[in-house]
């Protein structure tokens, strides 16, 4: 079949078995391989991207589903020019990653996050990160970056 929609900002049209994974069209088709499977359950959070805006696990979402709508990566955060997010900077500044492989998802539920709680408290955030797994932080830089890219982004101190 036929889905048209948008993908980080680009339309696009694809033709599709129905049964097909976002997580597989984007790493295998799109060659956007930031968006990784890291359980096959829907549990981890690695697979996340931006479904109008809100975060989504594109291992349990249908390519079929996409008609018409919005979806952004974490490859299509960054500027068009190369500038990164202010939450991907604030993730570098702030140590926020380690082997990097939770990193794109905790980018695009960051992204949502401070999208949704432009004033956050370091409780609410925790609470909002319970979907999302990491293997090799205890977390803390984590907070303090998206902490600092909330603030960033509404454009804080």
């Amino acid at each position: 079949m036929k889905v048209s929609f948008t993908l980080n900002a680009k339309p696009v049209t694809v033709d599709v078995d129905p049964a097909t994974r976002l997580a597989d069209l984007l790493r295998e088709d799109m060659d956007l391989t930031g968006t990784h499977i890291g359980c096959d359950t829907s549990q981890c959070g690695a697979c996340l991207v931006l479904l109008d805006g809100e975060s989504v696990k594109s291992c349990t979402l249908l390519v079929a589903s996409l008609e018409g709508r919005g979806v952004t990566t974490v490859e299509g955060l960054a500027d068009p020019d190369g500038g990164l997010h202010p939450m991907q900077t604030a993730f570098r500044e702030n140590h926020g990653l380690q082997c990097g492989f939770c990193t794109p998802g905790m980018l695009i539920s960051a992204v949502d996050f401070a999208n949704r709680n432009p004033d956050p408290t370091e409780t609410e955030l925790r609470h909002w990160l319970e979907g999302n797994i990491c293997r090799c932080t205890g977390y803390q830089n984590i907070v303090k970056s998206i902490m600092a890219g909330t603030a960033a982004m509404h454009q804080r101190a």
